[in-house]
């Protein structure tokens, strides 16, 4: 049985988060910080409301905030991720029942809309991304293509950026790996000079700042994609290879790479889902062989 998914992406800003912090937090000692402007200290004034921008007490606060945002989205047997500010609802379907789920969704996002206005949010709509997910022939036929969200109307789209993931309607992450290629070469012809220039352990470092860092980011995520994918990946990884060795594009990158002791782009997704499976039930070993 086929089954199509549908996916909405939603950002919300804090409006009242201050509110929150001052019950919680400041009821006993207020802190005290000064303004720095055009190179001068204010004179010192006491905080009354939120956190200094960059604490690790924001997000964790803004989480606590909007906990019951859950309790709104499960009433529409919908399901709620969150990540910070950043919301995402799911809801899985069949192709016959698009007009009813969507209904649902929409009821949803009346209630959510209401629940974030009582909280002093915003539900932010010119931020807010809706996908279908599911294989061509379903996508292609599905007839809803525009969903009421509050008072606004959106356009479905064929991807949308998660936490970083660019994810696509069919979930082949073709759109991802050409952004991440995109990126590469992009920054590698930005470093070239500059890495030609510097010795190679800190070119090494220059490099996996900027592109290494950008190839192994959720690249877990690409466990199973098209060997063409991962030619285009791979070549970006040559590239850089090739420029931290000073090698021609003639020479053979294998034992470039294992000069740099780097894995290909395949093993180290391989390598990537060995360790977080490892990290998953290590644990349930330990408990296992102490009983």
């Amino acid at each position: 049985m086929s089954c199509t998914g549908y996916w909405i992406h939603a950002t919300s800003t804090n409006k009242c988060l201050h509110y929150f912090v001052h019950a919680t937090l400041y009821t006993t000692t207020l802190p005290v910080y000064p303004l720095l402007t055009t190179g001068q200290l204010s004179p010192v004034q006491p905080v009354l409301y939120g956190v200094p921008q960059g604490s690790c007490l924001g997000p964790l606060l803004f989480v606590l905030y909007t906990s019951k945002l859950s309790q709104v989205v499960a009433k529409h047997r919908l399901t709620l991720h969150q990540y910070a500010d950043d919301c995402q609802i799911y809801h899985n379907m069949l192709p016959s029942e698009t007009t009813s789920g969507v209904q649902r969704f929409e009821r949803c996002l009346v209630d959510v809309e209401k629940w974030m206005r009582a909280s002093r949010l915003r539900l932010n709509s010119s931020k807010t991304n809706i996908l279908w997910l599911g294989s061509k022939h379903i996508i292609d036929n599905l007839s809803v293509q525009e969903v009421n969200v509050v008072s606004s109307t959106i356009t479905t789209v064929a991807s949308a950026r998660n936490l970083g993931v660019v994810i696509d309607s069919r979930l082949t992450m073709s759109d991802h790996v050409a952004a991440v290629c995109r990126a590469g070469y992009y920054r590698l012809r930005q470093l070239r000079p500059t890495v030609k220039s510097l010795p190679v352990d800190a070119a090494k470092t220059l490099i996996q700042a900027f592109i290494t860092n950008r190839l192994d980011y959720c690249n877990a995520a690409l466990c199973g994609i098209t060997g063409t994918l991962l030619r285009k990946l791979q070549s970006v990884q040559n590239a850089v290879a090739r420029l931290l060795t000073r090698t021609g594009r003639r020479e053979h990158i294998s034992p470039i790479l294992r000069q740099l002791h780097w894995l290909p782009v395949s093993r180290h997704i391989d390598f990537k889902l060995a360790v977080l499976f490892h990290a998953n039930w290590h644990p349930c070993t330990n408990k296992t062989s102490a009983s």
